[in-house]
C-alpha cells in the first residue's frame, strides 16, 4: 500500500486509489461532474494546500532563496494542529491503502506537493 504524489489532470496510475486534490480551486471550466472522469480529484481536500499568501509566494518565486522562503512558510501552516494531524492519518492510511494527493502543477519541484511528500515521508508515509 502507498500514497502516490501526483499532478492532478494527468492519466492514472493502475492500482493509485482515490485521488486527493490538495488545491484551494476546482479546475477552471470543468463541470464538477467530470473531476474524477478526467483524471482531476475524486476528493479535494483545500486544508493541505497553501494559503492565498504563501501560494503567492511559490508562484512567484524565481531563485532558489525564495522557494525556500515559500517552503518555509508553507511548512509553518502544515505545522499547525489540524494539517499536522492530517498529514499524521494520511502517513498512517499509507500502510494499509492506495491513494494519491496532488496538485495542477507541471513541475513538481516548484509545488507545494514536494513539500508535502516530504512532510509525509518524514511522519513514515509509504510512498510511491
Amino acid at each position: 500500500m502507498t500514497v502516490r504524489i501526483v499532478r492532478l489532470g494527468t492519466p492514472r496510475a493502475a492500482g493509485e486509489g482515490l485521488r486527493v486534490g490538495t488545491v484551494r480551486r476546482p479546475p477552471r471550466g470543468v463541470p464538477a461532474a467530470r473531476f474524477a472522469l478526467d483524471d482531476w480529484y475524486d476528493v479535494r481536500y483545500p486544508n493541505l494546500a497553501p494559503s492565498a499568501e504563501t501560494m503567492k509566494l511559490g508562484q512567484g518565486a524565481r531563485t532558489e532563496r525564495e522557494w525556500a522562503a515559500f517552503a518555509r512558510k508553507f511548512r509553518a501552516e502544515m505545522a499547525k494542529p489540524e494539517a499536522s494531524r492530517t498529514l499524521d492519518l494520511l502517513a498512517a492510511l499509507s500502510h494499509t491503502a492506495d491513494f494519491s494527493v496532488g496538485c495542477y502543477c507541471a513541475d513538481e519541484s516548484r509545488c507545494h506537493r514536494s513539500v508535502l511528500r516530504e512532510l509525509l515521508a518524514a511522519r513514515g508515509a509509504q510512498i510511491g
